[in-house]
């Protein structure tokens, strides 16, 4: 396993940088280290809505929802959710969330 060190905090990730504890580790200092390595400059109103759906989906579920139940969830399309997270709702979007990597499409 490895290890990130940023702000004054230590994550455990996996070998794609997810993080391996999952949201037992998430806070927003993680949204900040995501942030800077996904290239976004501003956290948005969006951009939390999108993670928060992601939260939500996966405590209720156990997974991350398909692409198409995020947009339906948070009222984005697609389109949208690419603008928002540059990397994808799976890379970027369920990383900064503190979602596993996702199996499938997400």
């Amino acid at each position: 396993m490895a290890t990130v060190e940023y702000a004054g905090s230590s994550y455990g990730v996996d070998e794609d940088g997810f993080l391996t504890n999952g949201m037992e580790e998430w806070n927003e200092s993680w949204v900040d280290y995501v942030k800077a390595e996904e290239g976004i400059t501003d956290m948005t109103d969006e951009h939390w809505k999108v993670i928060n759906a992601l939260q939500d989906y996966y405590k209720k579920n156990g997974i991350a929802p398909m692409v198409r139940i995020l947009s339906k969830t948070t009222g984005f399309p697609l389109k949208r959710i690419y603008e928002l997270f540059p990397s994808g709702p799976g890379k970027g979007a369920c990383k900064m969330s503190g979602l596993p990597k996702p199996t499938g499409c997400v």
